[in-house]
Order: C-alpha cells, then structure tokens, then sequence
C-alpha cells in the first residue's frame, strides 16, 4: 500500500519530467505539488465551460481532453499540458469547454493558488504565460 508521501514523491517526480517546468529547482516544484489539488477524474467529465468566468486551471499529469468551441472539438491535450491557464492570465472568460476523453489525473489549480505560486516562483509565472502565448500561436494556425 503506497501512502501519502510516496503519492506526493510520485507527482513531483512525474511533474520534473515535464518540459514545461524543466527549469524549476526541487524546492519549486515542491511549492506547487503542495498548492496544487491532487484529481483524478472520469471520462466525459466537463472540467470547464465555454464563457464562464476564470476560475481555475489544471495540469495534466495523465488522460487526455477535448477541447471544444461552439460544440466544435478544436484540439486534444494530454499529459504535460496545462489547461484553462488562458483565461486567467488574461483575465478573460473562458474561450472553450473542456470535457475530458479518457480517465485523467491531473493538479488543480484555483486562481488565488496560481496568484500565491506567481509571486513565489517567477518560473511558475512564465510557464503559464508560455502555455499561453504557444496555445493562442496554435489557435491562429
């Protein structure tokens, strides 16, 4: 039986893995293990809707979603990619509906948690604003 330390040693080491936050120190990353939600979630579940406030965001250790417009699938996310990090740092209403496609495990980040991890850790500020300059890079594609 694994317990909650190893749990937690298991999401830090798969989270270092990720290129997105390649740059952080163990400390770091230790930082946001420690704010971030722990989920794990069925398939077909909506984690966000389309023109809703920003209230949240996630990271996907694992699964894969659906990431809609107007009923239209627009792209599918898996494991290293952050989600719904858009509408929070522009402080906008959310632009799709995400419904995951298969059993996902993933950190869940409210927006005073990502406040909290931006004046902690500058990296953690620039990884959101990168997923989010590269996701509206790919949206003009």
């Amino acid at each position: 039986m694994r317990g909650k330390n190893s749990d937690q040693d298991a999401r830090i080491q798969q989270l270092a893995k990720l290129d997105r936050f390649k740059d952080f120190s163990d400390e770091e990353i230790l930082l946001v293990t420690d704010a971030a939600t722990y989920l794990t979630v069925p398939e077909g579940w909506a984690l966000m809707s389309e023109n809703t406030p920003a209230d949240k965001a996630y990271l996907i250790l694992s699964g894969e979603v659906s990431v809609r417009r107007h009923g239209d699938e627009v792209a599918r996310v898996g494991a290293g990619e952050l989600i719904g990090e858009m509408a929070l740092v522009n402080h906008k209403l959310r632009s799709a509906t995400v419904v995951t496609d298969t059993p996902l495990e993933a950190l869940h980040f409210t927006a005073e948690t990502v406040a909290a991890l931006n004046e902690k850790i500058p990296n953690f500020r620039e990884a959101l604003t990168g997923a989010s300059e590269e996701r509206s890079e790919r949206d003009k594609s």
